[in-house]
């Protein structure tokens, strides 16, 4: 597992596409050969495993309580994607105790199936849940929609993170566009803000264009690649993931899933795996 890429996927405000993507992501990879794991990391209102038409018996509430061990709980997805399901009406990582937060720990080490990707699907926002988990990922991708408040929100994930978790490596998913170069225009709005104000460049990885294809295989709780893998945006999303897997990683997971929850946990990886 030493070369685990582990990807966040957020948004700063919910309704822009964030957990199809997340879903589509992970399908697109697992279609190119990698082995993938979606977490959903939503935990207020978990919905990834119902965009992926699974209905998990447990989630990752039972994960915390100690009642279940990761293993237990994951579920096989479409294109043998593993999915931890995410909780609902849970509070923030932080309120944890220290014999829950070691469960925790210990149940992510205990996955023993190898993983080429780790795909974090946050919750919106910027509660402190959700950084939490996007400090741990290597990249984060905010996915942004061409509208004031989208903008707006997506700038002020991105500029909680920078400012204050200095976390840099920070991509843009522009969703819903109408094609490949307004996507890039948006990234370049938004881009160009970033530089200014924040002394940050943020990557472009792909954009994906509007496509009705999303919403009808939405309704049938499927992924679109599934669903019409000839639409455009089976195609943007297959593209999204080539560009995902050329993403340069700063610090690889060395420590595989167990990297990935002592760093949400800010405890020091390096102590355990330097």
């Amino acid at each position: 597992m030493s070369d685990l890429k582990i990807i966040g996927i957020a948004s700063g405000k919910g309704g822009v596409g964030k957990t199809t993507i997340s879903t589509n992501l992970a399908v697109a990879l697992a279609e190119s050969g990698h082995q993938v794991m979606l977490f959903d990391g939503d935990l207020g209102l978990a919905n990834a495993q119902l965009a992926l038409g699974i209905q998990a018996e447990y989630n990752f509430s039972h994960v915390i309580s100690g009642e279940k061990s990761l293993k237990e709980i994951v579920v096989r997805g479409p294109s043998g994607i593993f999915v931890v399901p995410g909780a609902s009406g849970i509070g923030k990582m932080a309120d944890l105790g220290e014999a829950e937060l070691r469960g925790v720990v210990q149940s992510f080490s205990e996955f023993q199936e190898p993983l080429d990707y780790l795909i974090v699907d946050a919750a919106a926002g910027i509660a402190p849940s959700v950084t939490t988990f996007l400090k741990a990922c290597h990249e984060t991708l905010v996915v942004v929609r061409d509208e004031p408040s989208s903008i707006a929100d997506a700038y002020g994930i991105i500029k909680v993170l920078a400012t204050e978790h200095d976390y840099k490596n920070i991509g843009l998913i522009p969703n819903a566009v109408p094609d490949q170069r307004s996507g890039q225009l948006l990234y370049q709005r938004l881009n160009a803000v970033a530089v200014k104000f924040l002394n940050l460049d943020l990557e472009y990885t792909y954009s994906i264009e509007s496509d009705e294809t999303v919403l009808e295989a939405a309704r049938k709780y499927t992924p679109v690649l599934t669903h019409s893998p000839g639409s455009t945006a089976a195609r943007d999303f297959r593209k999204l993931a080539k560009e995902v897997q050329l993403l340069p990683v700063t610090k690889r997971a060395s420590g595989g899933l167990q990297f990935f929850v002592e760093r949400m946990l800010n405890t020091d990886p390096e102590a355990t795996h330097g």
